[in-house]
């Protein structure tokens, strides 16, 4: 070892040195008696947010609700909710499950479970307790429009799956498929989604419509499988650590799913990191225009490791992402091909404007321009979406852009015959 790496250690053991110290004089004297685990545990939460904001440590708890998260299943009921008021209220019961089965309705009121009363509860907590091993029972005191009393409900746990992909004909001959996060079930999702609209709109299909918009990421995999299903050849990102052999490629195989059809990506200023993965290979392959606003600006990659049974784990920031060109999009996102702004009430300027990576406390540094602040407003009322209006005038050839060709004569021969 050189003198120069002796000294770096040395210097090391003398900060650990530091930190016992402190440690020990935390819990001599401290005006009540500290919890030693949750000393360590903040003192390792302060260690990693001092890195970057996207390093941290979760406990327990977070990280299995983060496993949850990333497994997109879960044992529960089926059911979407808000809270309202105190109580629980059903936004919609999802198809198939425990929920739909016995017949619980959208904008029922949930008022106790278990005897339990919600009322106090914190809309995570009552999720929590309604979530449990497949096969448990659970009571629901549901309050229902129109009913004299309030009903019972009994129900028994399920395996759920999240929705991360919803997808539906737009203006009969377009694919619509908007990606909500990328989890284990994301691939899946979009391929079922995919076949549905192929099967529902046939030969009228003139393309399809990717709405990213407001998705904040999630799997690094997921982000590659769902690039490939619309690409035949080419790299879809690469991934570099401190260290040159860290360096990761990712290509895709043959086999587009849509087999060659014109692609709209829909971003925004919500768009984050594996959604950036997908909109950058899409956009540098030229297989898909990408319509809306410049996307968050995430261009990094961070490992889950766990640290034993009951320690939770660290979510550190390990390597930086780049497209297919070679660009870093960190601090500065994915310009679209065509900018669309959209109609923001008055109410909700002040609201509707991410402020990005670049304005992150910490944040990793890119050379040169960082770029801030993007919208990311989507009207509620898909009649008032002015990038979805926009998207479906470029797949009907209305408007043209470089990278979505405009009909052909074989395209133009054909629509006859679909109709």
């Amino acid at each position: 070892m050189g003198s120069t790496a002796r000294a770096a250690t040395s210097d090391t053991y003398r900060q650990l040195n530091l930190f016992g110290d402190v440690f020990e004089r935390v819990r001599s004297d401290y005006v009540e008696k500290p919890d030693d685990s949750k000393l360590v545990e903040s003192a390792i939460s302060g260690m990693l947010s001092g890195l970057d904001p996207h390093s941290s440590y979760m406990d327990a708890k977070s990280f299995r609700d983060m496993q949850v998260q990333t497994r997109g299943e879960f044992g529960g009921l089926g059911i979407e909710v808000t809270m309202e008021d105190g109580l629980i209220k059903v936004v919609s019961p999802i198809d198939d499950t425990p929920a739909s089965k016995a017949g619980i309705l959208a904008n029922d009121i949930i008022t106790n479970l278990d005897d339990e009363a919600v009322q106090g509860l914190t809309l995570n907590q009552a999720v929590e307790k309604m979530r449990g091993p497949v096969g448990t029972k659970i009571k629901l005191k549901v309050v229902r429009k129109g009913a004299d009393n309030p009903l019972d409900i009994t129900l028994t746990r399920d395996n759920i799956r999240v929705r991360s992909v919803r997808s539906r004909p737009e203006s009969d001959d377009i694919a619509y498929i908007r990606i909500t996060t990328f989890n284990e079930q994301t691939t899946e999702g979009l391929k079922k989604s995919i076949a549905d609209l192929q099967n529902q709109i046939g030969d009228k299909l003139k393309g399809y419509i990717i709405d990213l918009r407001n998705n904040p990421g999630g799997l690094l995999e997921e982000a590659v499988t769902v690039s490939d299903a619309f690409l035949e050849r080419g790299e879809i990102v690469s991934t570099r650590g401190r260290n040159a052999e860290e360096t990761q490629r990712r290509a895709a195989h043959a086999g587009d799913l849509t087999k060659g059809k014109p692609v709209i990506v829909l971003i925004n200023g919500g768009s984050a990191s594996a959604s950036e993965i997908v909109a950058g290979a899409l956009q540098d392959h030229k297989r898909a225009t990408l319509v809306g606003t410049r996307s968050f600006g995430k261009g990094s990659v961070q490992t889950i490791i766990p640290l034993g049974a009951g320690n939770g784990a660290l979510r550190l920031t390990t390597a930086r992402y780049y497209t297919p060109s070679g660009k870093s999009i960190q601090a500065k996102g994915i310009v679209p091909d065509i900018e669309v702004l959209q109609d923001v009430p008055e109410e909700l300027k002040s609201r509707t404007d991410t402020k990005g990576e670049a304005s992150l406390r910490g944040h990793l540094k890119n050379d040169g321009d960082e770029k801030t602040g993007s919208q990311s407003y989507v009207p509620p009322d898909a009649k008032d979406d002015k990038a979805l209006k926009m998207a479906a005038d470029l797949l009907h050839g209305i408007k043209n852009s470089a990278n979505t060709p405009a009909p052909t004569e074989k395209a133009s021969a054909d629509k006859p015959k679909a109709n």
